[in-house]
């Protein structure tokens, strides 16, 4: 490796030496984001608010597809109106942030600044609906939201973040849970087919569930380091809020009911996910269906007679193909090798004069570093399967790794030992106490990930005091 080479990946920390540093290198060196002047925040730099940007199409495309409207709602919230629903407010207080002044006035009420938006929605919706003929009523809301953290990393936890919050009114529960579900499935599909992200689906515990839900549905991911990562979740609130919000309507036969409501939210710390899903060494590596260059032309000797001409027109003729672009710039072969592979961009297109001879171009893949001459007449074929190659085996990839970080524990003991030597997802029976869910908690410092859809029995006793088991639960160390 050249002193240049060399060099460049000095800038990342190893991630076997320090993972978080490593995490923090890459979201720098890739020019993901930078710090804000406010501590816990972050700008998102122009490749990395392109990835959300992408997610976020994605998502909004398939809200829409399925009945919903965007509106928007404002920033802040009176405290009055939090404190309608208590549960809700007690889930949130410990990182609320509070407006006491305007201007030099101090404000007759404290105003909090927006860390989710249920009391807004239901204050709308009890002045807006009045009959079936209302509903369903499905919003959606692509917002910030400002969350007091106490340890923040970029993506990750920030004291602000993006994101899209849902909150649909519905007739019935039948109704209500179906759009929970449906929700659910939209965000699995997302980050397994396009961020290429395997996924756990199932409930959380009664003690981990959303705050002033009935129950909450959920997607959990597995990191490169072992550790479990929420990527998604789908809350059925019941009629909690509607009551407290008196959110009601008169039905066909002039009955008045309350309406059942549900919130579901994904947001910016999904790419947080992608890194460290996917990130090595080099730096990041980008599933190609969320890249927003899936293919970056690197032409060799251009100051050579042809060379850019020929790549100028090679990019014309890619573009309605896939999403592609062209370094001309003055800079070196090899530090534009470095800089595209630090951004993980899928593959890269080399072509120098003795290509041009050939009529034929490299291609070189970010996911293996493996190379491949291919003639000009047959890239037009073969440039969208090699990155329908990358993307499924960049999801093979995790999923093995998933699979390989997955035991199952039938007691404590073998349950600390797993967390102590090798991390990653315990499968373990639970009685459905949650003073035992409490104690692993405690002395193990892991949390319960979800109650699978997919139920296994793998002992007949809980994992922690040893009497008759209800469910399996997955369990990690979580960001």
């Amino acid at each position: 490796m050249g002193k240049k080479n060399k060099d460049f990946v000095e800038k990342i920390t190893a991630m076997e030496d320090d993972f978080a540093q490593w995490y923090t290198d890459v979201v720098k060196q890739a020019q993901m984001v930078d710090y804000g002047a406010v501590r816990g925040t972050m700008i998102i730099k122009p490749y990395g608010f392109a990835i959300w940007e992408n997610i976020k199409n994605e998502l909004d495309r398939r809200f829409k597809e399925t009945g919903h409207q965007n509106v928007y709602f404002p920033l802040f919230i009176p405290e009055s109106l939090l404190q309608k629903e208590k549960d809700h407010i007690e889930g949130f207080a410990p990182e609320v942030a509070w407006v006491t002044h305007g201007g030099d006035e101090e404000l007759a009420e404290r105003l909090v600044v927006r860390p989710t938006s249920e009391v807004l929605f239901g204050e709308y919706y009890a002045k807006n609906i009045h009959s079936y003929r209302d509903l369903p009523m499905l919003y959606n809301q692509w917002a910030n939201v400002v969350r007091w953290e106490k340890t923040t990393r970029p993506f990750l936890r920030t004291s602000e973040f993006l994101w899209q919050e849902g909150h649909t009114c519905h007739a019935d529960q039948q109704d209500a849970e179906e759009e929970t579900k449906r929700m659910l499935e939209i965000y699995a599909e997302i980050c397994e087919k396009y961020l290429a992200i395997p996924l756990i689906k199932g409930r959380k515990t009664e003690k981990e569930k959303f705050a002033g839900a009935d129950y909450t549905l959920t997607i959990e991911s597995l990191m490169h380091d072992g550790k479990a990562l929420q990527s998604g979740t789908s809350h059925y609130l019941g009629t909690g809020f509607a009551d407290a919000f008196n959110i009601n309507y008169s039905d066909k036969d002039g009955e008045t009911k309350l309406v059942h409501t549900t919130s579901w939210g994904m947001s910016t710390r999904i790419i947080g996910g992608l890194i460290m899903m996917h990130g090595d060494n080099r730096g990041l590596v980008v599933p190609p269906k969320i890249a927003p260059i899936q293919a970056m032309i690197v032409p060799i000797a251009q100051h050579k007679e042809g060379v850019l001409d020929k790549a100028y027109e090679l990019r014309d003729q890619l573009k309605d193909l896939i999403r592609v672009d062209i370094d001309a710039s003055d800079k070196m072969p090899g530090w534009k090798f470095n800089e595209y592979e630090m951004k993980g961009i899928p593959v890269r297109i080399e072509m120098g004069p003795k290509d041009m001879e050939k009529e034929q171009v490299v291609l070189a893949r970010r996911d293996t570093g493996e190379k491949e001459f291919v003639a000009l007449t047959d890239l037009h074929t073969r440039l969208p399967k090699l990155l329908e190659e990358i993307q499924q085996n960049l999801f093979d990839k995790a999923l093995v790794h998933r699979e390989e970080m997955t035991t199952v524990a039938k007691n404590l003991e073998e349950f600390q030992k797993v967390l102590d030597e090798k991390g990653g997802f315990i499968k373990a029976m639970w009685c459905g106490d949650q003073a035992c869910e409490e104690k692993i908690k405690e002395d193990c410092q892991a949390t319960s990930r979800c109650i699978p859809f997919e139920q296994e029995e793998v002992s007949d006793s809980c994992v922690c005091c040893g009497k008759k088991a209800k469910e399996l639960v997955y369990w990690a160390k979580a960001y």
